[in-house]
């Protein structure tokens, strides 16, 4: 029995030791495109379990439904591709059967073109339980290649079929289909590996004395004064006048929305009464805890959000109570806040488009800038990269809209970020990563606007899976959560009871907030006065102490990404 024990813990041990090599064996590809190309790129992961990704072979591996019609096709740069057609709706594509496993992340990317016009197309797996999941959708388009890029994650074992659909009659083309399995380990692992790159640095210490000798002994003590990485949650008037609330809140959060006070029904909701009374005493609180707030929103797209006395108003009308709307708010706060949700979700909806023309958002972001120049204007937008079956809000779709914006005559020079607003039911954590790949191609700041997850058995888990993702990808530059408290209940997502204990979401919260700021908070420094010590990118008090010396030497310093690897020298 003794020999059967060693031998199997030596067994276990170098399974162990194999899967701890399988968590590195695949490393994440953020490759992404959000350019139409004349030719695709080649196929990521070399296709993963996709045979033919390239179809090279014709249609090998690949099946062809007794309603679709196909061939593979040849570019004149020689680049072969699969053609489809459908007899009626929707169009589908070739398809391809693969073994999924239980417990994956799968990773998917291929190329689409449609033979005229344009027309979305959405990617579908169907999974081994026979539930049909949208793992990703673009626009394609007739004359070069878009890049589709998401995926899904499988909870059961056994095969599954993908194919791609339009909801149009369209001939779809489709090249470089790949599907790459992680386990969840390896997801992440790469995950962590990311974060650790993305908000820790490496910084040497140097401790020397009289003369620039070296000090050996000296003893380096570490606080953190304020973390870099923004993470905060949606504020309510109910906090200037909840002392508990005010503690609660304050205690955790370095950046704050405000839900409602600062929309243009809250302060004008009578034509020509304004009253900025409410959102003025939230930010002198918020200014008072040195709180960032970001400006939401200046105007809101949505036909529901507007006061009949707008609604109401001529063309002429409407843009001379828009401008002074825009003066009136962006003066007032543009010194004061950190950025602007400009035309609030203006992909689902189209008030001011309807009413002053489909530039309407371009002059929109345009006129604001004249006002405050200096701040970053976000295009705020949900189900971006909640949901893969939105067509009206998918990445390529995002981009698209910013790239308009930004190519407005008079908008070349101005301050622009993505916000997503990230309002998650069952998260698709693989179309997550994917969606922020795609949107990183825009090379503008990316923040997570509106967190929150809808009330289930798993919310506190998901909330976990998607405030890690978030804070994991080197392209995210800040978090908001949507879970602001009310007396009355909370939009979706409460993270404490009416008493500000936490619900279990709060305390993933706290977790992650203490997680996300643990470091090193001391050291010995070595022979040569030298001490490295892994930092949360921050703001530092730096504490040297050495027996010779009465008093200990003190300084602030900030690390950052650009830290890594730095020398910092104090003389004690």
């Amino acid at each position: 029995m003794n020999v059967f024990k060693a031998k199997l813990g030596i067994f276990l041990l170098c399974l162990s030791l194999f899967e701890g090599r399988m968590v590195q064996s695949v490393p994440y590809d953020h490759t992404a495109s959000i350019e139409c190309l004349s030719n695709p790129m080649s196929p990521l992961y070399s296709g993963g379990v996709i045979q033919n990704s390239e179809f090279n072979n014709g249609l090998t591996d690949w099946l062809v439904p007794w309603d679709v019609q196909a061939t593979v096709s040849s570019s004149p740069s020689g680049n072969k591709f699969a053609e489809a057609r459908t007899a009626g709706q929707p169009s589908q594509t070739v398809h391809q059967t693969v073994q999924m496993q239980a417990n994956t992340h799968y990773s998917l990317a291929a190329w689409l073109q449609v033979s005229a016009g344009m027309a979305n197309v959405k990617a579908v797996i169907k999974a081994p339980d026979g539930e049909y999941i949208t793992a990703a959708a673009t626009v394609a388009k007739s004359g070069c290649w878009s890049m589709m890029k998401g995926g899904m994650t499988a909870y059961s074992s056994g095969p599954a079929e993908l194919y791609f659909e339009s909801d149009a009659a369209a001939d779809i083309w489709v090249d470089s289909v790949s599907l790459q399995p992680f386990s969840f380990a390896e997801w992440d692992s790469h995950r962590r590996q990311a974060a650790g790159e993305a908000r820790r640095s490496t910084v040497r210490v140097v401790a020397t004395g009289a003369g620039g000798a070296p000090m050996s002994n000296a003893t380096v003590s570490v606080r953190l004064l304020r973390p870099e990485f923004p993470f905060g949650n949606a504020m309510t008037r109910e906090i200037l006048d909840i002392p508990a609330y005010e503690k609660w809140f304050t205690s955790r959060f370095t950046v704050t929305t405000f839900e409602n006070e600062m929309k243009w029904y809250s302060t004008e909701l009578v034509q020509n009464h304004e009253d900025y009374s409410v959102p003025d005493a939230m930010l002198n609180l918020a200014q008072k805890y040195n709180i960032k707030v970001r400006g939401h929103n200046v105007f809101w797209d949505d036909q529901s959000s507007q006061m009949e006395w707008v609604k109401s108003l001529s063309v002429d009308q409407l843009k001379v109570a828009m401008q002074k709307r825009i003066r009136s708010v962006v003066s007032r706060y543009g010194g004061k806040v950190i950025g602007w949700d400009v035309v609030n979700e203006n992909l689902h909806w189209n008030f001011f488009e309807s009413k002053l023309g489909p530039d309407a958002s371009q002059r929109i972001y345009q006129e604001v800038a004249q006002v405050d120049r200096s701040k970053p204007l976000f295009m705020n937008e949900f189900n971006t990269m909640e949901r893969p079956m939105d067509m009206a809000a998918m990445p390529s779709r995002y981009a698209d809209k910013m790239n308009q914006i930004r190519a407005f005559p008079g908008n070349s020079g101005l301050k622009f970020a993505v916000g997503l607003e990230s309002h998650f039911g069952t998260p698709n954590i693989p179309f997550m990563r994917a969606t922020l790949d795609m949107l990183a191609q825009l090379d503008l700041p990316i923040w997570l606007t509106e967190i929150d997850v809808s009330n289930g058995s798993n919310q506190a888990q998901y909330l976990e899976h998607v405030l890690r993702e978030g804070y994991g990808h080197p392209a995210v530059d800040g978090m908001v959560m949507w879970a602001a408290w009310h007396a009355s209940g909370c939009y979706v997502m409460c993270l404490t009871d009416n008493n500000f204990q936490n619900l279990p979401v709060g305390d993933v919260v706290d977790k992650l907030i203490a997680e996300w700021r643990t470091h090193h908070v001391a050291a010995t420094v070595d022979a040569d006065g030298v001490a490295e010590l892994n930092l949360v990118h921050g703001e530092y008090k730096i504490t040297v102490t050495h027996p010779s010396i009465q008093s200990p030497n003190v300084r602030t310093m900030r690390v950052d990404a650009l830290s890594s690897k730095s020398v910092i020298n104090i003389r004690v």
